[in-house]
């Protein structure tokens, strides 16, 4: 168990009586604390595959992202990903059903079944690559998300995304973005690249997405300016955006992300890694993830 004990500031209880419960089963545990940015990604590329059969994410969307790129450094199949949710949307938690319930957390460690999903692969203009299990943005989300560091989520969590995203919309600058999918242009104001049906914790981006499929899903902001900014915020949290004008949904395997203004930041996972213009595809290799039992 790969734990991240800043996200577990925020779930006290649950790393603990999850840990306690898979012991009590009978299962070899072992727990080591992540300290710095890439830690979680180091020790799963190099956990003992002869010890152990699972890799477990404890954190946040950011943390299981390090372990993610960890394992899909590793030779195909040999760990499989566990996750304990203790970050601040939890949203792989919430795409495979588990939450940050400490019973499913633990049904899904013990008695779950290790299934092959789709991973998601990032490149940027300079050639670099990474994974990732969620989404990629550009646009006003990503604006936000670069502007909320360590300090601000760690005392405030979700709030902090509030209040900086309320900051960005005063400060709200129309941008266009030109996204190309699977060789056809659209113009957009933003664009998340989704992998799974939630954003942000509870909320539904793209209501056919599947973790288990391996196509993704891009959602294209069109219009820009401020009201509009509103208007899809509104439509997200009360579950109406995917069927509002304006927005729309497209399966790809290839995806290029170019344009804004400058040095236009990229959110990966929750959190501001990359810079545009990238290129999204399905990673050529799948992960085993350890689902909750039917």
């Amino acid at each position: 168990m790969i734990r991240n004990p800043t996200a577990g500031r925020r779930h006290p209880r649950v790393f603990d009586a999850v840990a306690a419960a898979v012991r009590a089963r009978g299962l070899v545990v072992d727990i080591v604390d992540t300290e710095a940015r890439g830690d979680a990604e180091r020790l799963a590329r190099d956990a003992d595959a002869g010890r152990y059969d699972a890799v477990v994410a404890a954190g946040g969307d950011g943390t299981i992202n390090e372990v993610v790129n960890g394992l899909m450094a590793r030779p195909a199949d040999d760990l499989a990903l566990g996750i304990i949710a203790l970050g601040t949307a939890n949203v792989l938690a919430r795409e495979i059903g588990v939450g940050t319930r400490i019973e499913a957390l633990t049904a899904a460690l013990v008695q779950g079944e290790a299934t092959p999903i789709m991973v998601g692969r990032l490149a940027d203009a300079a050639g670099a690559c990474s994974c990732f299990l969620l989404m990629v943005g550009a646009g006003f989300d990503a604006h936000v998300v670069a502007t909320v560091g360590t300090d601000l989520k760690r005392r405030f969590g979700k709030g902090a995304y509030v209040w900086r995203s309320l900051v960005e919309m005063i400060r709200y600058r129309d941008r266009r973005y030109r996204v190309t999918i699977d060789g056809r242009p659209y113009p957009a104001a933003s664009a998340v690249v989704s992998n799974g049906r939630f954003y942000g914790g509870p909320f539904v981006v793209a209501p056919a997405a599947d973790l288990r499929r391996p196509i993704l899903s891009v959602c294209l902001f069109e219009r820009g300016g401020r009201a509009q900014v509103v208007r899809y915020g509104a439509g997200l949290v009360t579950g109406r955006l995917p069927t509002m004008a304006g927005y729309r949904v497209i399966e790809a395997t290839e995806v290029r992300i170019a344009g804004g203004e400058g040095d236009e930041p990229v959110q990966v996972d929750g959190d501001h890694t990359a810079a545009l213009p990238v290129t999204v595809t399905v990673a050529p290799r799948r992960l085993r993830l350890l689902m909750p039992p039917a």
